[in-house]
């Protein structure tokens, strides 16, 4: 487990806690993205979600992949450091790239056939001013539950917004800060078992996407 994935762990755990048993941070809520943001900006526009099995080590495999755009329309160059995190209904998180052979990315990327496609790592980098500059990334997954009801992704990484809450052990008094970062959420529905013969090429059902801090 990352670092990130152990912090917004404990945000949620901490939070939840917040509410049940400590009266002097009951009160603190959750920050919300402001309505126009004074920070750094990456327009992040997502691709679609599909699902595709590849062998690995003679077994066939079941992967997730998720392509997106990301265009600079501020007033300078900055720097593209995307973080793609998936999440099943059962709140398991999994960073992209992690566990993904590298055979299957260069499989999906030559299946994409998008030469200006970059991975998680290769998408990495300083992103000009203007349309003409967009870069696009690959994010790809293993399937760890091939029946979840609902799929999330976390697309950090393209707003410099953030927000920190401080929150206070009522048991020792002692103090916490909590970093919450300006992230896109996209939700997915996931009708029936995840199974490469069922769903093919065709994209996961995208049912909602908003800003949240996380």
């Amino acid at each position: 487990m990352t670092a990130a994935h152990s912090m917004s762990k404990l945000a949620a755990i901490l939070l939840a806690a917040m509410v049940l048993v400590a009266p002097s941070t009951a009160q603190a809520q959750v920050p919300e993205p402001l309505p126009v943001t004074n920070r750094w900006a990456i327009d992040f526009k997502p691709g679609p979600l599909r699902l595709v099995s590849l062998p690995v080590d003679g077994d066939a495999r079941l992967f997730l992949y998720f392509t997106y755009e990301a265009r600079n329309f501020d007033s300078t160059e900055l720097r593209l450091v995307p973080s793609l995190t998936l999440m099943n209904d059962q709140g398991q998180l999994q960073t992209s790239g992690q566990g993904v052979p590298a055979p299957v990315v260069r499989t999906i990327l030559e299946r994409l056939g998008d030469p200006l496609l970059f991975d998680q790592i290769s998408v990495i980098g300083p992103i000009k001013r203007g349309e003409e500059h967009a870069r696009r990334g690959l994010a790809i997954w293993p399937v760890i539950d091939a029946d979840p009801n609902e799929l999330r992704i976390f697309a950090a990484g393209f707003s410099g917004e953030s927000e920190s809450l401080t929150l206070t052990d009522p048991r020792t008094g002692e103090e916490s800060e909590l970093v919450f970062r300006k992230t896109r959420q996209l939700r997915y529905l996931v009708p029936g078992e995840l199974r490469a013969d069922s769903y093919g090429d065709r994209p996961l059902t995208l049912l909602d996407a908003r800003w949240i801090m996380r």
